[in-house]
């Protein structure tokens, strides 16, 4: 007969994981600051040469952590994304990296609660946005609505999601329909102006 792991022992695990998976973002995130990789795409781009035939795997794990741990400046990869990759395979990398870091973020929400989102958006952001959750069941249009938008501060809403009733399969369903406009338009916006910049200058 299969025996049939305690819950503690899987709840265990989890957190063991969630532990060693922030610990690895952290130290990543600091090895990207301390070598300035997020502050151009030209910097990510020579970080991601090195690595050959697996750069693409990198560069959708970079998309997940700056969802995750949002400090990370969305627009450096979004835009890195298109420049490094094609507009084609930039497009891919990006919805498939963030779509995963989406997901991800709505799962670590739901099993860790308020106080985990509250440190990991932060005091400001936690206070600006708890309040989505009084819109009852409006707050899965105004949700649909703001993943839709390039501008909306989506990784901080993923977040507050996990705090509702929403089930983890509308959830994906809405960023995986959501997302590719936002980053469409979002990689479309930084390239044009990217373009505009060095016709100017």
């Amino acid at each position: 007969m299969e025996k049939v792991l305690p819950q503690s022992f899987t709840a265990m695990c989890l957190n063991l994981c969630t532990i060693l998976g922030m610990a690895g973002m952290i130290w990543f995130i600091w090895y990207g600051i301390e070598n300035q990789l997020f502050v151009s795409s030209e910097s990510l781009q020579a970080f991601l040469d090195r690595f050959g035939l697996f750069a693409p795997a990198l560069f959708i794990l970079i998309q997940m952590v700056q969802v995750v741990i949002p400090i990370l400046p969305g627009a450096i990869g979004c835009l890195g994304g298109v420049l490094i990759f094609g507009p084609v395979w930039g497009f891919v990398y990006n919805y498939v990296g963030i779509a995963m870091g989406s997901v991800l973020a709505f799962l670590l929400s739901k099993h860790y609660g308020r106080p985990f989102v509250h440190h990991i958006i932060g005091e400001k952001n936690y206070n600006k946005y708890i309040g989505w959750l009084d819109k009852g069941k409006a707050f899965d249009k105004a949700f649909a609505v703001a993943i839709f938008l390039p501008v909306a501060p989506d990784d901080l809403l993923c977040y507050i999601a996990g705090l509702t009733k929403m089930s983890l399969k509308k959830f994906t369903c809405i960023i995986l329909l959501g997302k590719p406009g936002s980053i469409f338009l979002y990689s479309l916006g930084l390239t044009g102006a990217m373009e505009l910049i060095k016709y100017v200058f």
